[in-house]
Parts: structure tokens; sequence; C-alpha cells
């Protein structure tokens, strides 16, 4: 039986609009253990209600993320909502020694920047809810959203769609359940992937 060494690992790039449901799948995701990882992004906005430093995310400030860009700490970043998101470097090369499936649920900004620079090595999933009108029914049903961030959030998503075209997989959150099912099983087709595998597979015959 293989292990997870004996295969390269890669990111998992999971990213939607405001309210696509990315959340909620990469923890389903997660939940199933072995061979999937979580990379924990650094932001600069402040916690929301029942959000832990160091679990959900690292909460730092401006001059904290401007370092960490100075220093190439950051696989990816953007500002995304007025606030900076990154992806440590660590988490990168962590997953493809580990040969992990390392799951990064990020904005398409950031999507786009790995996938620029990691080719294969990152495959981006796009959750697509069922429409606009249903988009801003869930974020209003979040109540830990403002007017005027709900507004942003809704005219960022009609720009965020259109990007649909630059990632390897769609899949419509019209289900959960459903929704989830589709990403697991891309997770799990792109780990079997036969490029992924290391080259020496099997003893030389003699």
């Amino acid at each position: 039986m293989l292990n997870d060494k004996e295969r390269r690992g890669f990111l998992f790039v999971i990213s939607s609009p405001s309210g696509g449901g990315k959340t909620t799948i990469y923890k389903a995701l997660l939940a199933i253990g072995n061979p999937f990882a979580f990379s924990i992004s650094v932001t600069t906005r402040k916690p929301r209600k029942g959000e832990i430093d160091g679990i959900h995310y690292h909460f730092i400030d401006d001059q904290q993320f401007t370092s960490m860009i100075e220093n190439d700490e950051l696989a990816e970043w953007a500002e995304v909502h007025g606030y900076h998101y990154g992806t440590p470097r660590v988490f990168v090369e962590e997953a493809f020694m580990e040969g992990k499936i390392m799951i990064l649920e990020i904005d398409v900004q950031g999507a786009m920047q790995l996938k620029e620079h990691y080719g294969r090595d990152a495959v981006l999933v796009f959750i697509a809810p069922p429409s606009i009108k249903e988009t801003e029914r869930r974020l209003r049903a979040r109540a830990s959203n403002e007017e005027n961030d709900i507004a942003v959030r809704l005219n960022n998503a009609k720009d965020e769609i259109k990007k649909i075209n630059e990632f390897d997989y769609l899949v419509f959150n019209n289900e959960l359940d459903d929704a989830i099912s589709d990403v697991t099983a891309i997770a799990q087709a792109e780990h079997l992937s036969y490029h992924r595998f290391s080259s020496k597979l099997w003893p030389e015959n003699e």
C-alpha cells in the first residue's frame, strides 16, 4: 500500500463569492482526515464572533502583513472587501513534501496567483451559488455583515463569477450535500492522478 510521501501533494483551492458555501464545504473535507489538511490563512480583518486566532485565521495587523510580503513568506495574497488575506508559504511546501491535499479556502484573486505560480500543483474549484439573489439571502441570514458590507460583497460576487472560466472545476451549490460530494470526488480523483506519483513506484526488474 502506498504511503502519502510516495506521491506529490497538491493545493486544493476552493473559491466562491461570499455566501457561496466554501467554508462549509472545506470543513466537510477536513473532517475526512488524512490526506486532507488545511492551510490557515493570515488576515488583517478583526475576528468575527466565535472565530479563534490560530484556528480559523491568524489575525495580524497591517504592519505584520507588509513584513510577510517583504520577506516573501506568502504564497499568495490579496485585498478583499477592504482587508488583506494571504497564504503562508510554509503550508504550501508542507503539502508538496508530505503528499497532502492542502485545502485552501481563498478568494478568486488568490486562486489566480496560485495557479500562475504552481500550475498543475494548484487545483482550482469554483463553488457557484444558484443566483445572486440567493447569495444576498445567505449574506443577510448570517446576521454578521453590515448593510454596506453586504453591498460590497454582492458587487464583488458579480466580478468573481466572471472568472469561472479560469478554474479547473465548477460546482453549483444548490444542495449542500451534493456539492460536498462533488468536491470530494474531485479531490480524490486528483489525488490519484498518475503525474502526482513518485517515479519509482516499483523495484526495477532485474
